[in-house]
């Protein structure tokens, strides 16, 4: 004979683990870095140091992405979504603002601002939905 155990308790949470495990800090430090990298580019002409900024700067951006990228499907669940219906549309521009046709691919520290103006936002709406977990 063959028992079917079901739960007795559900337990629900609005992320995967326990608060205080995610935070967009993470993101916004990288892409401090982002800028900071295109800033001394932009100061130094030697092409080795340059190219190595580059590099430098395309890793960090990546980690930047990745960032966003978990607190957009780890962090943030429907509910979220349904109070703060910009989130999607928040996090698609930020990881783009990250990416080729953003910091990866651009030295001007003016899109390494518009990254972190975009974690900015992300990170107010963050900070409102800790006070209501």
């Amino acid at each position: 004979m063959k028992i079917l155990a079901r739960p007795t308790l559900v337990a629900t949470a609005h992320c995967d683990l326990p608060c205080g495990v995610y935070d967009p800090a993470q993101a916004r430090i990288e892409a401090e870095s982002v800028k900071a990298i295109q800033e001394k580019y932009q100061g130094n002409d030697n092409p080795d140091f340059r190219a190595r900024a580059v590099e430098i700067k395309e890793q960090r951006s990546d980690l930047v992405k990745h960032h966003l990228w978990v607190l957009w499907t780890d962090y943030f669940k429907p509910p979220h979504f349904e109070k703060y219906p910009e989130l999607h549309e928040l996090f698609n521009k930020a990881t783009k603002a990250a990416g080729a046709a953003g910091t990866k691919g651009s030295n001007d520290p003016g899109t390494g601002q518009e990254l972190l103006d975009y974690i900015a936002r992300i990170d107010t709406i963050f900070r409102e939905t800790k006070k209501t977990a």
